[in-house]
């Protein structure tokens, strides 16, 4: 049964830090709902900061979420791209690479499975 829940991503359950330093995500679980607070610092990209640790040629967890700042383009193993920034609801299919876009982080909320992004195998 779920319980009422509340958690700050200030204290985290659990933190996963890219290669490089380029960045994190923070995860709070609520009644088995993971949520991330992403940080993707500048030069950041899925396919040399995370592919690393998941051993997948390109991004296999879906992504449902919203930008809080910065900007991120995402292309799509189909070759379909998309670039997302402030304001921004988006859902990334499994299927992806990502990269940051110009010299802010990008900082957005992730409600997607991230059970394992980021995450050695």
């Amino acid at each position: 049964m779920a319980t009422l829940q509340a958690k700050r991503f200030e204290t985290p359950d659990e933190v996963r830090p890219f290669k490089d330093g380029k960045g994190k995500v923070e995860l709070v679980e609520l009644s088995g709902n993971t949520v991330g607070h992403g940080t993707f610092e500048p030069g950041w990209r899925w396919s040399a900061h995370v592919k690393p640790l998941s051993g997948t040629d390109s991004c296999q967890v879906p992504h449902i979420g919203y930008v809080l700042q910065g900007r991120m383009n995402v292309v799509m193993d189909s070759g379909e791209e998309l670039e997302v920034g402030p304001g921004d609801v988006f859902n990334m299919p499994p299927g992806h690479d990502a990269w940051i876009v110009g010299e802010e982080a990008c900082v957005l909320l992730d409600f997607g499975g991230l059970s394992g992004y980021a995450k050695a195998e």
